[in-house]
């Protein structure tokens, strides 16, 4: 049955109906544990905003949200809905996603015994990770122009370069806030070891925000990162976007050596 599900998706955009009463309840005890131990894990290290955004997730039935009733609020704040997919899709078939404001989230959640690494990202990483700043308008915009971006990365044949800007930002970003630094990226927001990492260890590097050393850096998906890099806001983000021509910036780049995050 989930095979067939799984092909029938392959042939159109990878969605795939969530189904919510199929989960169990052991696996919504692991998305009420994972949510209580990180939400507050995170006070006093991760934006405003995405405690502000919080409340979307805070549903009238416990466990794993059900999307329908997700997507109502979120829909209503900035115009983005979750979609559910059987996991990692193809990058057109994301990035597409993006740029008509719907976000993938894997319809699958990790294993009690696997609480602090999972290899592909599940549900609680996409909603928990992603969803609260997807509330926010100046992220809602950003996340939808990096879809139509990765689509024209794709074109260009610079789908790695545009993956860093990804990475660095959407995944691993750290933001200014009150003279601190706080998380943002999902990454960094749905996991419990790294969160304590990137603000608190002496051994990453954290550097200021600017694109074209973005696009030259390059990164680990296997490890916890060696460099992070730093937002003043997220409508500065959003305008470093909007400022720059990355196909041109991918051209002048060409030939030049990569950098090592370390």
């Amino acid at each position: 049955m989930l095979t067939e599900t799984i092909i029938k998706a392959q042939r159109g955009d990878w969605t795939i109906p969530q189904n919510w009463e199929r989960f169990t309840r052991e696996e919504h005890a692991v998305w009420d544990l994972l949510f209580a131990r990180q939400s507050e894990e995170l006070k006093g290290r991760a934006v405003s905003d995405f405690f502000s955004g919080l409340d979307v997730l805070k549903l009238s039935k416990p466990g794993i949200p059900d999307f329908d009733e997700l997507n109502e609020r979120l829909f209503a704040r900035t115009g983005w809905t979750v979609v559910s997919v059987p996991g990692l899709v193809p990058d057109d078939v994301f990035f597409e996603h993006l740029s008509k404001r719907r976000f993938p989230a894997g319809n699958f959640i990790r294993a009690r015994g696997s609480l602090d690494y999972i290899e592909q990202p599940d549900v609680f990483h996409d909603v928990f990770g992603h969803v609260p700043l997807l509330a926010q308008p100046a992220v809602a915009d950003f996340m939808q122009a990096m879809g139509a971006e990765g689509l024209a990365a794709i074109e260009h044949g610079a789908l790695h370069r545009l993956s860093r800007l990804y990475w660095y930002s959407v995944e691993f970003g750290l933001a200014e806030e009150a003279g601190e630094t706080r998380l943002y990226g999902a990454g960094l927001l749905s996991s419990f070891g790294e969160a304590h990492f990137a603000l608190e260890s002496p051994k990453p590097r954290r550097r200021p925000f600017e694109i074209e050393r973005v696009l030259r850096t390059r990164y680990r998906s296997d490890a916890f990162q060696e460099s992070y890099f730093v937002i003043p806001s997220f409508d500065a983000l959003l305008g470093m976007l909007n400022d720059v021509a990355l196909p041109e910036l991918y051209d002048a780049l060409e030939g030049q050596p990569d950098l090592d995050p370390a």
